[in-house]
């Protein structure tokens, strides 16, 4: 006996009335009478607003609580919205950070050599400064295990924590500062440090959650304010929800482009969250596929809030 049927491309509800606010602009969805839980939802696109009106795309990961828990994440997460901001085609977008101060996101395009500054009131975007660095043969491909962690003390002394890294990623705290969580890329996977907020130290280095091959290659993160992580996939075109303390996957938010690179929290209050993307190493055929690749995105409707970033003491 299943709970949902299927009628003219919406979802009706034989048991839960309330769920008819959630069954609108969904394109189709497969219920599983066996374990309770919906298998695949896939979103109907809004070509005028040119946005995804909600982006509940495996919600096999619902498997745990009751019917009606599973039906209120249902109800929470049927409201994220995904929208292109910035459609300049950046090389490889990475580092977002908000300035609460300006209304603005800060971010870098990696090989095009640049660091903007996108104005959320204005729309508009400017060149803060160009730089050189060395270039990678391909993106994602370096030679392995050259990489090394440091920190920059408040003195402007450097610290070398450890090596043998091959791509840094995805640095961030717990909002009690007791925990640092760092991305080595080709490691697929998230770790965890203790942190001494007074000396700078890690220690006690821990697997956090390991990415299955369809989530691709972590790259950034952040953190929001209930301690979860929120990781871009780099050729996996989502943003992952990670509860650090069970290493369970809480949520998945799928984006028009594969090349995701990473996430931050902004806005007026920190609810929105904003995700670069890049669209090096893409031929022809796939920017045809992914016109909005390279470009800037912003999610709303997550149901949670971020962290204002933290100032360098130095």
């Amino acid at each position: 006996m299943t709970d949902f049927c299927i009628v003219n491309n919406y979802v009706k509800p034989l048991l839960y009335p309330s769920l008819l606010s959630v069954a609108q602009n969904i394109h189709f969805l497969v219920w599983s009478p066996w374990n309770a839980s919906c298998l695949f939802y896939f979103p109907a696109w809004d070509n005028e607003a040119n946005a995804v009106p909600s982006l509940l795309l495996q919600l096999r990961y619902i498997h745990s609580g009751n019917k009606i828990s599973r039906i209120k994440q249902i109800q929470e997460m049927a409201c994220v919205k995904v929208e292109c901001v910035v459609r300049d085609k950046y090389r490889i977008g990475e580092a977002p950070v908000w300035e609460e101060k300006h209304s603005s996101l800060l971010y870098v395009d990696i090989t095009g050599q640049k660091v903007c500054r996108w104005n959320a009131v204005t729309k508009q975007v400017k060149e803060v400064h160009v730089g050189t660095m060395a270039m990678e043969t391909r993106p994602a491909e370096v030679e392995r295990h050259q990489g090394s962690v440091y920190s920059l003390q408040a003195d402007h002394s450097v610290v070398k924590h450890f090596d043998q890294v091959d791509i840094s990623n995805g640095l961030d705290w717990s909002p009690d500062h007791t925990v640092f969580y760092y991305i080595d890329s080709l490691s697929f996977a998230i770790d965890a440090f203790d942190y001494d907020l007074q000396s700078g130290k890690i220690s006690n280095r821990r697997l956090v959650y390991r990415l299955e091959k369809e989530e691709a290659i972590p790259d950034g993160q952040c953190i929001d304010a209930e301690g979860k992580l929120w990781v871009a996939c780099y050729n996996g075109g989502r943003v992952l929800r990670i509860d650090p303390e069970t290493g369970k996957r809480i949520q998945a938010v799928k984006l028009p482009v594969d090349k995701t690179t990473s996430c931050c929290f902004g806005g007026k209050d920190y609810s929105e969250l904003y995700v670069t993307s890049a669209a090096d190493a893409m031929d022809e055929e796939w920017i045809r596929r992914q016109p909005e690749a390279g470009s800037i995105f912003k999610i709303t409707g997550l149901g949670v809030k971020g962290i204002p970033p933290y100032s360098y003491a130095g």
